[in-house]
């Protein structure tokens, strides 16, 4: 390997990973799925390494192919840090984020990190509950800006920042799904995750009994994990210990939620502004706007 490393074919090569396809990825960098193809087999010629396995379909790294990766992550974290300090005036002060727990395990920390390594005066102070708690706290202007899954009941408008796919999910050392009434493991009322989940059996025909309920994604996984119920997670907190239920297994499918970005209505200061605008850059899908 005689070149640099081009940030966009390693940022490609990444999203191809994390999205698990060319066309997703491909929405998630702004090209077309030709134009990925043709930045992965420059990329395999710059590293004159194969990055993928031959079965192109499955898209398996190759042993070159993950040590790449965690490169490959590495620079895009630090070039990210570099872009974030110097794109923006120096800015401090203090931010008040609301965002659900779920969020703020899988998909924030990576994202506020590179943030407050780019703006290290700025504190950020989060506070984790539901999203229709965050509504309530966003009307009482307790919070700056808030990260939140949309429900229909919600007055306030923001920013669409992505869709992420819901899935039904099971441990991997118990069959709970053959359990008759199925077992469910749900937050409470009011979650859009609870009504999904229910909506879809009830049109399915399925019979169900809610056997865990718990207002934390760590409640829900810990019934899951122990084999006590079936539950549906965004597709962001499918960990290890999990596996994946589908029409296969006799289940219907859900629809994705839809993450939102909201800000105080007024007097928000330029610090939160620059984060929110940060987090919806980071964690958007470039085909989805603002509504």
């Amino acid at each position: 390997m005689n070149q640099d490393l081009d940030i966009s074919l390693l940022r490609t090569f990444v999203a191809i990973v994390d999205t698990g396809g060319l066309t997703s990825a491909g929405k998630k960098v702004g090209r077309t799925q030709p134009a990925i193809t043709h930045q992965i087999r420059r990329l395999e010629e710059a590293v004159g390494k194969p990055l993928f396995g031959d079965k192109r379909k499955h898209l398996n790294l190759t042993p070159d192919g993950e040590v790449l990766l965690e490169f490959a992550r590495s620079i895009l974290r630090l070039n990210d840090e570099a872009r974030g300090r110097f794109s923006t005036p120096d800015i401090s002060g203090h931010v008040i984020m609301g965002t659900p727990d779920l969020y703020a395990s899988y998909i924030l920390p990576e994202v506020l990190d590179n943030f407050s390594r780019a703006h290290p005066q700025v504190e950020i102070q989060l506070r984790c509950t539901r999203s229709i708690h965050l509504n309530s706290a966003l009307e009482r202007d307790e919070l700056d800006i808030a990260l939140m899954t949309n429900q229909p009941e919600f007055r306030r408008r923001g920013q669409l920042v992505r869709r992420e796919p819901l899935v039904w999910v099971a441990g991997v050392r118990s069959q709970p799904e053959l359990r008759k009434p199925l077992p469910l493991a749900l937050l409470p009322e009011g979650s859009v995750y609870r009504h999904h989940a229910l909506e879809a059996l009830g049109t399915a025909g399925i019979k169900w009994s809610i056997r865990s309920m718990s207002d934390s994604i760590a409640g829900l996984q810990a019934a899951v994990f122990a084999g006590l119920a079936v539950s549906i997670f965004p597709q962001c907190a499918v960990v290890p210990g999990l596996r994946c239920l589908n029409e296969d297994d006799g289940f219907p499918k859900l629809p994705p939620i839809e993450l939102v970005l909201h800000r105080k209505s007024h007097d928000l200061s330029d610090a939160a502004e620059q984060l929110a605008q940060y987090v919806a850059r980071e964690l958007g899908d470039p085909e989805l706007t603002a509504f």
